[in-house]
Parts: C-alpha cells; structure tokens; sequence
C-alpha cells in the first residue's frame, strides 16, 4: 500500500514563514483604516464643534444688541430688526476692528480727531470696490453707537436732515432695508438684499413688535 508523503517540519515552517508578509501587510492596513476613520470621526466632530461655537457666538451678539434696540426704537422709531441687521452686517457680529477696538457697529463716520480713528474700507464706486481711508467715531460703549445709529437715522446728515425719513416712516422691515439703500446708507449695492436675509434667517422681525 502506497504511503502518504510526509511533509518535513523544516517545510512547514517554510509555509508559515511566507504566510507571515501577507498578515503583517493585512495587520498594517487594518490599522491604518482604523486609524483615517478615526481621524474622519475627530475632523467631523471638530468641525460641528467649531460650528455650534460661532452659532452660539452669533446667538450672544444677539442678545447682547436686541435690548438696546428695542429700547431705542421705541424711543425714536427705528425698527429694531434694521438696527440689528444692520450691526451684525456692519460689524461682522462684533468681530471688525472698528467695532471690537472702537465700539462703533454701523460705520459711522466723524471728522473730530479726538473721537474718531482712520482706518481703512472698502466702498462701491462707479461699478468696482475700491479700498480707501475713512474717519470712523470712536465709542467707549457700543450702546453710544447704537444710539448715534438710531440718531443718525431720524435727524439725517449734517448735508440733509431728512435723508433718512423713508427708513424712519417704514412700517416694516422690507420697506425700511430698501430705503436704506435708496436713501445713501451705504454704497455696497447689494445692501438690501444682504439685511433682508439676516432678519428673516435668524427672526429680528420679532423685536419689532410694539414699535409701529
């Protein structure tokens, strides 16, 4: 009867020894794919984390600005949701240097050199946005520019004093944004629409209530 070949123990071995690459390879990638999926979860978890964070910061700008504009417009007229808007799209939520150094959210401009600073911005003219110097009001408090704000609107520019009276007598917050840009606020001619989309996506139009 034929007898079955014996395979040597040294044979053998030599097997395992070349099955060994293909595990380490396999124990490699495994790793690796561990590895990229955790960095994937960390990236997107940091991600959300980061913007829950300016959430919540643009939330607190809120709140922070929402009481003093409610006071001031019942005291002149202005529409709460405009005076917010218009903060939160001229001071970038607080964080550009004319309003995080000098308290001055809505760009308002001086020409005394003992309250005002110069500092660069950006204005549309004939058809292109040029950078140029401009003399801003300083404040100790950003209550004191939203009241100026609120000021500037209902006595108009020291050139004319009834510059802004369609903002003051809009009875709503579409028809005052459109003024704004009809009456000369600001040059950038996308301006309405910009204030429009901040009132409605994060609801000022609730602090208007009361107030026309």
């Amino acid at each position: 009867m034929p007898q079955k070949r014996k395979t040597s123990t040294r044979h053998r071995r030599r097997r395992k020894n070349q099955n060994q690459p293909i595990y380490i390879i396999i124990a490699v990638v495994a790793v690796l794919l561990v590895g990229l999926f955790s960095f994937q979860q960390y990236q997107k978890q940091k991600q959300e984390d980061a913007t829950e964070q300016v959430k919540e910061e643009k939330n607190e700008f809120i709140k922070k600005v929402a009481p003093e504009a409610v006071a001031l417009g019942h005291e002149y007229g202005v529409l709460p949701s405009i005076t917010i808007g218009q903060a939160i799209l001229e001071s970038d939520w607080g964080n550009s240097t004319l309003a995080s150094k000098y308290n001055n959210y809505f760009g308002i401009k001086g020409t005394d050199p003992n309250n005002t600073v110069v500092l660069e911005t950006k204005e549309y003219t004939n058809g292109q946005w040029q950078t140029i110097n401009g003399r801003f009001r300083s404040y100790s408090d950003f209550r004191e520019s939203m009241k100026d704000h609120a000021k500037l609107l209902v006595n108009g520019t020291s050139w004319n004093s009834s510059q802004y009276q369609q903002v003051i007598g809009s009875q709503d917050y579409i028809e005052a944004a459109v003024a704004l840009q009809t009456d000369g606020y600001a040059t950038d001619p996308g301006y309405t629409t910009k204030i429009i989309r901040l009132i409605q996506k994060y609801d000022l139009k609730k602090y208007d209530e009361g107030i026309k």
